[in-house]
């Protein structure tokens, strides 16, 4: 076993990470987090870790920014409401700067958004009934939209 630890190295590591993001856009955090798995064994710290995917942001193969982009992206095309897209970011590790500008640039009309989110889920029908709305509100906030809107959605 000690000898498989002496024999992973920063090369090693930088492969395994170029892996994971050959698939698909990655935060730092997450890399730490996958990698910190991979190699777990082998009693490599976090900070060693960092300093690796460090070289690949150098070498923009990896960004923060880039990720947030093709998040915001994704969750937009799943109609996620901007506050769960936020915070699903920054618990993505990803700057609450970065995530601020991104969600700004998305140019995505959020009162639009939720209004198909509700006629897809409920269709031109209003709720009947107080449990019905508490129903309805629910199920929108979790998905990211604000209080506010979901009242617009619900009294138009």
């Amino acid at each position: 076993m000690d000898s498989d630890v002496a024999d992973i190295s920063s090369v090693d590591i930088r492969r395994a990470a170029m892996d994971l993001l050959a698939f698909r856009e990655h935060s730092v955090h997450e890399l730490v987090t996958k990698l910190s798995r991979r190699f777990r064994d082998s009693e490599i710290s976090s900070d060693f870790l960092t300093e690796v995917i460090a070289g690949l942001t150098d070498d923009q193969l990896q960004s923060d920014r880039r990720f947030a982009e093709s998040f915001v992206r994704s969750r937009i095309q799943k109609r996620h409401g901007p506050l769960r897209i936020s915070n699903d970011l920054t618990r993505r590790g990803v700057s609450v700067a970065i995530v601020s500008e991104v969600l700004g640039e998305s140019n995505v009309d959020w009162h639009v958004l939720l209004e198909d989110l509700s006629d897809r889920k409920y269709g031109q029908s209003k709720p009947v009934d107080v449990k019905e709305t508490a129903k309805r509100v629910r199920f929108f906030q979790y998905r990211g939209f604000s209080y506010d809107s979901i009242r617009e959605i619900l009294t138009d």
